[in-house]
C-alpha cells in the first residue's frame, strides 16, 4: 500500500465533519430520550452521507492510483491495483 500521493481530500474532509456532526447530533438525540424513528432516520442518513464520501474517495484512487498503475507499464503494479480494488468492491457490495 502506498501511502504517498498527490490525491487531495479537503472536500472529503468537509464532509466528514457533517457526519461527524450528524452522528454528535444522534447522540444527542439518545441521551434525550428522542423518538426512535426519528433516530433511525438521523442513523441512515448519516449512513448514506459517509457512503458517499467512501464513494468519493474510490472514484478519486481509480482516477488517480488505478489509472496510474495501469499507465506504469508495470504488470505488476497494474495487477495489485487491479486486486486491491476488487477486494474493496467484494467488501463493499457485501453489506
Amino acid at each position: 500500500r502506498v501511502k504517498n500521493h498527490t490525491t487531495r481530500h479537503d472536500a472529503n474532509l468537509k464532509r466528514l465533519a457533517r457526519v461527524e456532526g450528524q452522528v454528535r447530533g444522534i447522540q444527542r438525540m439518545v441521551q434525550d430520550g428522542e423518538y426512535c424513528i426519528d433516530i433511525i432516520t438521523q442513523v441512515q442518513a448519516a449512513q448514506s452521507a459517509l457512503g458517499a464520501v467512501g464513494m468519493q474517495i474510490l472514484r478519486g484512487h481509480i482516477e488517480h492510483c488505478v489509472t496510474d498503475a495501469m499507465r506504469s507499464g508495470s504488470e505488476s503494479e497494474a495487477q495489485a491495483k487491479t486486486d486491491e480494488l476488487m477486494t474493496v468492491m467484494e467488501r463493499y457490495f457485501k453489506r
